[in-house]
C-alpha cells in the first residue's frame, strides 16, 4: 500500500483556506468572489477572523445566535474542490453555494434567485470524484431550508437544475475570441434550455458531489444577475436577497440540527413559524 501523503497544512493552517483544523463552524457559506464574504459577513452580528490567501478569503463569526463562517471558493470546479476538501478537514459539514448565475429561461428574471436542487455536470472537477452517472443532487434538508428562508424574507425565486460548466465563454455558448465556436457547445444552451435547465453558473456541480461522496451536506441559491435569451446583464442584482436567504437558511438548519429533528416540509416549516416568531 502507498504511503499516505501529509495533509498540506503550514504552520498550522491549510495550504490553500487559511484555517486551522477545528477552527470553522458546521456552517459555511461559499460565495465564489471573495468581496462577497464581506457583504455576507456585514449582516452578521459578530465577526471574530478574516483572513485571505489567494481566491480563498475566510470570515468567522456569529448570526442570530449561529456560528457560522463564509468562505469564498473563486470560479469553478478546481478551486471549489479544493475549498470544500479543507473545509471539510476544518469542521465543516455544512455547506451552502452563495452565487450568481445567468438564466437561460424567460421565466427567470434578472434578480431572481434561482435554488439549486440538481446541477448538470459539465465541469469537469466532479469527475474526479464520481463517474458520470453519480448525480449531483442538493441535500434534502439543506434544499427545503433555502426554500423556507425564499419565502421567510419574500424573495422572487425559482427552483430546480442549473447546468455547471468548466468555462464561461465558450462553455456557456457565448463566442470565444474572434468570435470562435465549436458546434458541440454552441448548442449547449438550447438544448439545455429544451431540458427545462434554469441557468448556467460554474460551481454547483462539483460541491453536490464531493458534498455527496464525503457524506456533507451541501445547496446552493444564485443570484440571477443575467438573462441570455434577453441579453441582459445586471451585475449585483439580487445578490444581497441570495445572501438574507443563505444566512437565513443556516439559522433553520441549526434549529432542526439543534432539535434533532427529521428534516420534512413540516418540521422545517414549524421551526420557520417559530424563528419568525422571534424576529
Amino acid at each position: 500500500m502507498p504511503a499516505r501523503a501529509a495533509e498540506p497544512v503550514v504552520a498550522g493552517r491549510y495550504y490553500h483556506v487559511p484555517v486551522g483544523r477545528g477552527e470553522v463552524p458546521r456552517y459555511v457559506l461559499l460565495p465564489g468572489a471573495p468581496e462577497r464574504v464581506d457583504a455576507i459577513a456585514a449582516r452578521w452580528d459578530e465577526v471574530r477572523v478574516v483572513r485571505q490567501h489567494r481566491e480563498f478569503r475566510v470570515a468567522i463569526g456569529r448570526y442570530r445566535g449561529v456560528d457560522l463562517a463564509a468562505v469564498s471558493t473563486g470560479i469553478g470546479g478546481a478551486s471549489t474542490s479544493i475549498a470544500v476538501e479543507e473545509l471539510a478537514r476544518a469542521g465543516a459539514d455544512t455547506l451552502i453555494r452563495v452565487g450568481t448565475c445567468g438564466a437561460i429561461q424567460e421565466k427567470v428574471r434578472v434578480g431572481d434567485l434561482v435554488i439549486a436542487h440538481a446541477a448538470v455536470r459539465l465541469e469537469g472537477a466532479s469527475d474526479d470524484y464520481a463517474p458520470p452517472g453519480y448525480p449531483a443532487a442538493a441535500s434534502p434538508d439543506v434544499l427545503m431550508a433555502l426554500l423556507e428562508a425564499a419565502e421567510l424574507i419574500g424573495a422572487r425565486y425559482h427552483v430546480g437544475i442549473v447546468a455547471s460548466t468548466s468555462t464561461f465563454y465558450t462553455g456557456q455558448s457565448r463566442p470565444g475570441y474572434r468570435g470562435y465556436t465549436w458546434s458541440p457547445v454552441s448548442r449547449r444552451l438550447e438544448e439545455l434550455r429544451s431540458m427545462n435547465v434554469l441557468c448556467f453558473e460554474m460551481e454547483a456541480a462539483t460541491l453536490f458531489v464531493a458534498a455527496g461522496v464525503y457524506g456533507l451536506r451541501a445547496g446552493c441559491v444564485c443570484a440571477a444577475v443575467a438573462n441570455r435569451l434577453r441579453d441582459e446583464l445586471v451585475p449585483e442584482a439580487g445578490v444581497d436577497d441570495a445572501i438574507r436567504v443563505a444566512n437565513e437558511a443556516v439559522r433553520i438548519l441549526k434549529e432542526l440540527d439543534k432539535e434533532g429533528a427529521r428534516p420534512t416540509p413540516s418540521s422545517i416549516a414549524k421551526v420557520v413559524s417559530r424563528l419568525a416568531g422571534k424576529g
